[in-house]
């Protein structure tokens, strides 16, 4: 069993910082792309970035210049630092990790979520 554990979220007034944490932990061989997701009240669940094991980093347009995921392998920590926040990026964060449970098996978790409010 996999769990991922995320932290950091809360309010903030636009133009502010914050920096969300996850933390995977369990039973498993390797930990593959690891990524953060965001669903806003009434939208669908979006991806913001994601980042390989070897650390080949992505995000949306939307967040570009602004949010920087990084992740420590060491510590199977996936982090997303988000600076010059605005009001639409208020939304519920999701980790995600695609998770190498044995030589032959690769399953998908998600964590429970954690609430970001920009506002002022």
């Amino acid at each position: 069993q996999v769990q991922l554990v995320e932290s950091g979220g809360g309010l903030v007034q636009p133009g502010g910082s914050l920096t969300l944490s996850c933390a995977a932990s369990g039973s498993f061989v390797s930990i593959n792309a690891m990524n953060w997701y965001r669903q806003a009240p009434g939208s669908q669940r979006e991806l913001v970035a994601t980042i390989t094991s070897v650390g080949t980093a992505n995000s949306a347009d939307s967040v570009k210049g602004r949010f920087t995921i990084s992740r420590d392998n060491a510590k199977n920590t996936v982090y997303l630092q988000m600076n010059s926040l605005k009001p639409e990026d208020t939304a519920v964060y999701y980790c995600h990790a695609i998770v190498k449970i044995t030589t032959f098996r690769t399953l998908s978790y998600w964590g429970q979520g954690t609430q970001v409010t920009v506002s002022s």
